[in-house]
């Protein structure tokens, strides 16, 4: 007997007959690609412009073929006589930083407090935390203004890495809370067992379970940070000026400014961007854990 290749054809779990595979997984995939490719259009644009002249960028319609040039980048880190942007850069650096760090320091006994050794209404506390980003923030701008002048500590970084941890703090413990609570009790038990105390348990055996959690948390904190404009715009003058602040003074009432504008906008977002694509698998572990319980 001559040996038979069978094909076994999927069946209908319903009708026992084959079933014609369904374009649904397709469907999806198509609209995340879809959706993929309009948020990366605004950055690919973006960078297009960027190498274009300044003539060439301010036509209407847009010249895609146009000479490509650096000047735009040249401008940008002062080859034309104008001011360096690594002051700036240092300056956003360190108060993303060390604010970041300094809210991952606070934000997790906080949210070890509220999931694993639960206090009393903690769902109040959550939602008094969150409520603290309800308020506008221009609503703050004027007090915040008078204290630091009153202070002495206007055109001071430490005054930013101050303001940026009190505005990250309620999100990253609401986050934190979520990702903590899945954390088994059962292994916070033994160590406390073998003699343990808070600290060691939090560095030893909380945060590398939690650390895809406490990952994202991070690079959401560090973003936030860094885009952050307002307080900096009206709080900073020239010693702690920060990138965005930077990048606004390339936007003049004459000239043609929209070459340099994008040139800079692809610069400052490069750390963003290499952040986010370092840690792109802990950023998707994190923000799913907690999700399915």
């Amino acid at each position: 007997m001559s040996a038979t290749a069978i094909r076994v054809r999927p069946r209908s779990a319903e009708s026992g007959h084959p079933g014609p595979r369904r374009p649904r997984g397709r469907g999806l995939g198509l609209v995340a690609w879809l959706a993929g490719i309009v948020f990366f259009l605004p950055i690919a644009w973006m960078a297009l412009t960027s190498f274009h002249s300044e003539e060439d960028a301010a036509t209407n319609p847009p010249s895609f073929g146009a000479a490509l040039t650096l000047d735009g980048y040249r401008e940008f880190f002062g080859a034309g006589g104008g001011a360096s942007p690594w002051p700036s850069l240092i300056n956003s650096t360190v108060a993303s930083l060390v604010s970041t760090l300094l809210v991952l320091l606070l934000a997790l006994p906080a949210a070890y407090a509220l999931s694993i050794r639960p206090v009393k209404k903690w769902t109040d506390v959550l939602f008094f935390f969150l409520s603290t980003k309800m308020l506008p923030v221009v609503a703050g701008l004027l007090p915040i203004y008078l204290f630091a002048k009153n202070t002495g500590m206007l055109d001071n970084i430490w005054l930013l890495v101050i303001l940026y941890t009190s505005m990250n703090l309620p999100i990253a413990v609401w986050m934190m809370q979520s990702f903590l609570s899945e954390v088994p009790v059962a292994i916070i038990e033994a160590a406390q067992i073998d003699g343990a105390k808070l600290p060691t348990i939090l560095a030893r055996v909380v945060a590398p379970i939690a650390l895809p959690g406490i990952a994202a948390t991070a690079l959401i904190c560090f973003i936030f940070s860094w885009n952050e404009l307002l307080f900096a715009r009206v709080l900073t003058g020239v010693v702690a000026e920060t990138a965005p602040v930077f990048l606004t003074g390339f936007i003049t009432s004459q000239g043609l400014f929209l070459a340099k504008v994008c040139a800079a906008s692809l610069v400052i977002s490069l750390p963003v961007l290499a952040a986010g694509f370092a840690a792109q698998d802990k950023l998707v572990q994190g923000l799913s854990l907690g999700a399915v319980k």
